[in-house]
């Protein structure tokens, strides 16, 4: 048994507003966080793989609205919500994928499914759905994944298109100042419905990578996309090495501007600088996000490798994130140890 089980999540990374956030808005996100680690820690303590507590806990973060996968994905430039998600496993490299779904529940489940039950990596859109059909996965009415907030955020999306055509960025960003949803008294500034991370700067993604108690590695990565993104487009979260990427020494997940991702092929870059040039999770994690990615894109990631090491770096103001370390020498979990942080 290996010494230590570890498990570790995102929930998106992006520009921070903490100025105008309530203490109880960000202890919603710190209380997702936790809870979704324990329900991991609770598998890993019952023997559970890191494949199946990946699944798990990415398929958590799905089914709750404040983060963009799932049940809170944004909306495409039609109305929309087509979803991506990943799934790998380090022991054997296998992988499964699903992009652009619309009536899938859970698009990690079903991306699980394709690994194990087809030979592709990645099915999309229609095909992928019929497929998920096909292994009885739940399928939704697409009025499912409709929250108010995220509509909202299309609109404002698609109104700020419009104003940036007419007026400069720094104009449009006074205005957007100006529309700040705050209710200022003499004594203070009292947000409502904002998040810890401003949603229209926000890389919606979720994620976990896990060290289970057999010292294997699996990670999985789910996402809404982009609001008011293209009909048909395609990020890096079921994109095998950009997205995600597990082998035997290290699983990722990723968080950020997409196509930043693709272009820099960022998690399989993180393990190659580990098996090929020898860095150390730490050496190699930072040096993608902190030195390569940020030239092209912003965001982060979490991993964790063979030795149960963790290290989740980004370069933008914060990333909602958070591990549990379970001591399997211990019977108790007086050792066991659970984070969650969303500001650097």
């Amino acid at each position: 048994m290996n010494k230590k089980s570890v498990l570790v999540i995102h929930g998106g990374a992006g520009v921070i507003s903490k100025s105008t956030i309530s203490e109880e808005r960000e202890q919603l996100f710190l209380n997702s966080l936790k809870n979704i680690l324990v329900a991991g820690k609770k598998l890993l303590k019952q023997g559970g793989t890191s494949l199946d507590v990946v699944q798990e806990a990415v398929r958590l973060l799905e089914e709750d609205p404040i983060y963009n996968a799932g049940k809170g994905s944004v909306f495409t430039e039609l109305g929309t919500n087509e979803m991506d998600a990943a799934i790998m496993d380090g022991t054997n490299l296998k992988a499964g994928a699903v992009g652009g779904v619309s009536i899938i529940r859970n698009p990690i489940i079903a991306a699980r499914a394709v690994m194990e039950h087809t030979n592709h990596c990645l099915l999309v859109g229609k095909g992928a759905e019929e497929f998920a059909k096909s292994k009885n996965l739940e399928i939704v009415d697409p009025s499912f994944f409709f929250t108010q907030n995220r509509y909202d955020q299309l609109l404002r999306a698609k109104e700020e298109k419009k104003l940036i055509l007419d007026h400069d960025g720094e104009s449009l960003l006074e205005k957007e100042k100006e529309k700040e949803i705050t209710a200022t008294t003499s004594t203070a500034t009292i947000s409502v419905g904002v998040d810890p991370i401003d949603p229209k700067y926000k890389m919606g993604t979720v994620g976990a990578v896990c060290l289970d108690s057999f010292g294997n590695l699996a990670a999985a990565t789910s996402t809404g996309g982009m609001t008011n993104k293209m009909h048909g487009r395609v990020g890096d979260t079921p994109i095998v090495g950009a997205g995600v990427y597990a082998n035997k020494n290290v699983a990722v997940s990723s968080t950020g501007t997409g196509e930043a991702f693709i272009r820099t092929v960022a998690a399989f870059d993180i393990a190659a600088m580990i098996e090929y040039g020898g860095l150390s999770l730490k050496e190699a994690s930072n040096k993608v996000v902190m030195e390569k990615l940020i030239t092209v894109g912003d965001g982060g990631v979490i991993c964790v490798d063979k030795f149960g090491n963790v290290e989740m770096p980004f370069n933008t103001e914060g990333m909602y994130r958070g591990y549990v370390i379970i001591d399997n020498n211990c019977e108790n979990d007086g050792n066991d140890i659970i984070n969650v942080s969303i500001y650097k």
